[in-house]
C-alpha cells in the first residue's frame, strides 16, 4: 500500500526512515518536570555530546513530535534546566513531563572518527581476523563499563563481543561490517 493511500476509511503514512537502517530522529534526552515558575523543564540528556544542546537548537518533544526551539539551557548538578522560546510559565510545559526529547538525524552534529551510532552498528556482518564470518550485529547491550556487541550467528547461536579497543579492530560504514579480534574466555 502506498504512503498516503486509505485502507477502510483510514489514511496510511509511510513514517519510515529515509533509508533503510537509517533513522529519522534520535533521542536526546528526557523531560523529567517543570521546574520553577517560568516554564523551565528539569531534563536528563542523554547524549554524549552535551554541549551541542545549544540555544537555538531546534527539538522536538514527546510522541506527539511538539517542535520547540531551546531558549536557554543550563546543567543542574547532573540533569540541565531547559526553556523553550514561547514557554515560559509552568502550566505551558507540565504536559512535556516524562516525554522524550528528540532531534532530526540530519541535524545531528558529526561523529568523531572512528564513532558509531548504534543504528549504523546493528546489521554490520561481524568477521574474525582471518576473514571469517562470525554472524550479524543484533542488538548491543549497555553496560556500564563498554558496549556489548551480540552477534547472531545462521545457527541462532550468539556471540557476545565487548566494544573495546582490544577486540574491534575495524569498522567499516561503506562495507557495513567489523573485524574483530576474537577472545577465549576461560
Amino acid at each position: 500500500m502506498k504512503p498516503g493511500s486509505t485502507s477502510k476509511g483510514k489514511t496510511v503514512i509511510n513514517s519510515g526512515s529515509p533509508q533503510p537502517g537509517e533513522p529519522v530522529y534520535l533521542t536526546i534526552g528526557r523531560v523529567r518536570r517543570p521546574h520553577g515558575v517560568k516554564g523551565e523543564i528539569l531534563s536528563e540528556l542523554v547524549t554524549e555530546h552535551p554541549e551541542n544542546i545549544v540555544a537555538g537548537k531546534k527539538v522536538l518533544i514527546g510522541d506527539s513530535l511538539i517542535p520547540c526551539v531551546i531558549s536557554r539551557i543550563r546543567q543542574a548538578n547532573k540533569l540541565w534546566l531547559v526553556s523553550f522560546e514561547g514557554y515560559d510559565d509552568c502550566q505551558m510545559v507540565e504536559g512535556f513531563r516524562n516525554q522524550q526529547i528528540y532531534i532530526y538525524y540530519k541535524d545531528a552534529a558529526p561523529l568523531p572518527e572512528g564513532s558509531f551510532y548504534h543504528h549504523e552498528i546493528i546489521g554490520m556482518r561481524v568477521f574474525d581476523e582471518n576473514e571469517k564470518l562470525l554472524g550479524m550485529v543484533s542488538e548491543i547491550v549497555v553496560t556500564g563499563a563498554n558496549d556489548v556487541y551480540v552477534v547472531s550467528q545462521d545457527s541462532g547461536a550468539e556471540i557476545l563481543i565487548p566494544a573495546i579497543k582490544s577486540v574491534i579492530m575495524k569498522m567499516d560504514r561503506e562495507s557495513r561490517s567489523m573485524v574483530v579480534r576474537q577472545q577465549d574466555w576461560l
